[in-house]
């Protein structure tokens, strides 16, 4: 992998985003290496989570390489679009639980990816939490709104989706958005122990019971899946 890395300590996952000379932006190129990285997660024997981060000490991701993508002819376009959204469905119905440490700017497809986890803890000094589609005329597609609404606080949420107000971790562990902050010396060892928690659950029975409060979106992975 060469925009990312995927580490195992003590039974947990940690896929760590080493791209960030250019913000850990998406590519189709990029998303593979995330799709790989969930194929080793699932193979996997015996119960684990994984922690979603980054290196960088500023920027968690802040979404699709636009710069890239407006140089795709339509078929480049319509292959990054399915891979991208398989990325945020099988993320968000991963066979394990999913922790998203963000560790700074979370934007657009960043802050989407990072509400497709089953919990968010955000560092409290630095960093946004952003969904700028609104003012960069990219409207969200039906699989991409339904991953932002797997966030609870559906007021905030609207506001984000339509003004694209950037919130810091101190607004959003107030409006519900990430569980809690931390100072950036501590989020990562606050993220390893809330996988190990979550890990301690049986995991076939924590996914099943995770994924049936998904239903629109294990519809939309059968529907990404069947497009191949």
């Amino acid at each position: 992998m060469t925009t990312m890395n995927l580490a195992l300590k003590d039974g947990i996952h940690f896929l760590i985003l080493s791209n960030g000379d250019d913000d850990n932006r998406f590519t189709t190129p990029v998303v593979r290496e995330y799709l790989a990285a969930l194929d080793t997660v699932e193979a996997y024997k015996g119960n684990t989570a994984l922690v979603l981060t980054s290196e960088h000490e500023k920027t968690f991701s802040t979404g699709i390489n636009l710069d890239w993508l407006t140089q795709q002819d339509s078929a480049g376009k319509a292959e990054f679009l399915i891979v991208f959204e398989t990325l945020l469905c099988r993320f968000a119905l991963l066979s394990a639980p999913t922790v998203a440490c963000i560790n700074g700017n979370a934007y657009a497809g960043g802050g989407i990816l990072a509400a497709a986890a089953d919990y968010r803890i955000m560092r409290s000094d630095r960093g946004r939490f952003c969904f700028p589609e609104v003012n960069i005329n990219i409207p969200f597609t039906q699989v991409t709104n339904d991953i932002v609404h797997l966030l609870p606080n559906k007021h905030a949420l609207k506001n984000m989706m339509l003004t694209g107000v950037a919130y810091t971790g101190e607004q959003c562990v107030a409006l519900n958005i990430v569980e809690a902050i931390f100072p950036a010396e501590a989020l990562q060892a606050a993220a390893f122990e809330l996988a190990k928690t979550l890990a301690s659950k049986d995991r076939n029975t924590y996914s099943t019971i995770r994924n049936l409060m998904r239903p629109a979106i294990s519809v939309h992975l059968q529907q990404l899946t069947d497009s191949k």
